[in-house]
C-alpha cells in the first residue's frame, strides 16, 4: 500500500510539472528523496510515468499531430514537421552523445538545485527582454525561430533547468509570444520524450518486472490524467501570468529543498 501511495504521488508530480517551466525531473528527484523512493527501480518508474505525460499531450493536440504527418513544408503552411525536426535536432544530438555522462553525474539533488536557480534567472531575463513579438500564434513560428528554440532546449539536458522553461524562454527571446512558445514546447516535447523514454526503458529492462506492473500503471495513469489538466490550465495561465512568476517559485523551491535535503 505504501508503494501505491508513492506511485500516485510521483505520478501527480510528473503530470503537474512536466509541462510547467519548473523542471519535472527536478521535482521527481527531490520528491523521490523525500519519499525515500530512489534507486534503479525508482528511475525506471520515472521513465514509465513520463510516457503518461506524453500521452496527455498526444490526446490534447491530436489534430496538430495529424497535420504534422502530412509533411506539408510549403512556406506559409503553418507549423509543420520541419519546425519540429529543427527544434529537436540540437538537444537530440547532444543527448545521444552525452547520455551516459548526464545520467551518471547530473542526476542528483545538488545539480537539480543549481538548475532550478539558473533556469529561473534565464526565465526572468526572457520575461523582461524588450523583444518585438513577430510570432503571436503557433503557426507564425519560422524555421529559424524553431532551430534557435531547439538550441535553448540543450539547457534542459541539465536536470532542474526544465525543458519547457528553456524552450519558452528561448522562444520569447527570439520573438514568439509566451503562449505560442508554450504550445510549441508541448508539441516538440512529445517525440523527444518518447524517444528518450524508449532508450531509457531498453537500458532499464532488467528492472521491469510483472510484479511491478500494477505500480507502474498506477503512476502512468496518474501522470496522464493530471498532465491533461495541467496542460490546459497552463495554456490559460500563459495568457495572464508572466514567466517571472514561475522563476520565483523555482527560487523558493530551491531554497526549501536546500534546507530539507542538503
Amino acid at each position: 500500500m505504501e508503494d501505491i501511495i508513492k506511485a500516485i504521488i510521483m505520478g501527480v508530480v510528473e503530470g503537474l510539472t512536466e509541462f510547467l517551466p519548473v523542471s519535472s525531473t527536478g521535482h521527481l528527484i527531490l520528491t523521490g528523496e523525500l519519499l525515500n523512493f530512489t534507486g534503479d527501480r525508482a528511475k525506471t518508474f520515472e521513465v514509465v510515468i513520463q510516457l503518461g505525460a506524453v500521452l496527455a499531450v498526444l490526446v490534447l493536440y491530436r489534430q496538430r499531430f495529424v497535420k504534422l504527418l502530412n509533411f506539408n513544408l510549403k512556406k506559409g503552411s503553418g507549423l509543420n514537421a520541419m519546425h519540429v525536426a529543427l527544434a529537436m535536432l540540437p538537444a537530440s544530438v547532444l543527448a545521444v552523445v552525452l547520455h551516459g555522462v548526464i545520467k551518471k553525474y547530473l542526476f542528483g539533488p545538488t545539480t537539480v538545485l543549481v538548475g532550478l536557480v539558473l533556469g529561473g534567472i534565464l526565465m526572468i531575463v526572457a520575461d523582461r527582454s524588450k523583444r518585438k513579438i513577430v510570432a503571436e500564434e503557433l503557426d507564425d513560428i519560422t524555421y529559424k525561430q524553431a532551430f534557435i528554440i531547439g538550441c535553448f532546449q540543450i539547457l534542459s539536458l541539465w536536470p532542474g533547468f526544465s525543458r519547457s522553461g528553456s524552450t519558452i524562454s528561448g522562444g520569447m527571446l527570439v520573438g514568439t509570444s509566451q503562449k505560442a512558445a508554450a504550445e510549441f514546447t508541448f508539441i516538440v516535447s512529445v517525440p523527444i520524450m518518447a524517444g528518450a523514454s524508449t532508450v531509457d526503458l531498453i537500458g532499464s529492462r532488467e528492472f521491469l518486472t510483472m510484479a511491478d506492473l500494477p505500480l507502474f500503471l498506477i503512476g502512468l495513469i496518474s501522470a496522464f490524467v493530471v498532465g491533461m489538466i495541467a496542460v490546459v490550465t497552463f495554456i490559460n495561465m500563459m495568457k495572464k501570468l508572466r514567466l517571472s512568476y514561475f522563476a520565483y517559485y523555482r527560487f523558493a523551491l530551491a531554497a526549501l529543498f536546500f534546507f530539507i535535503i542538503l
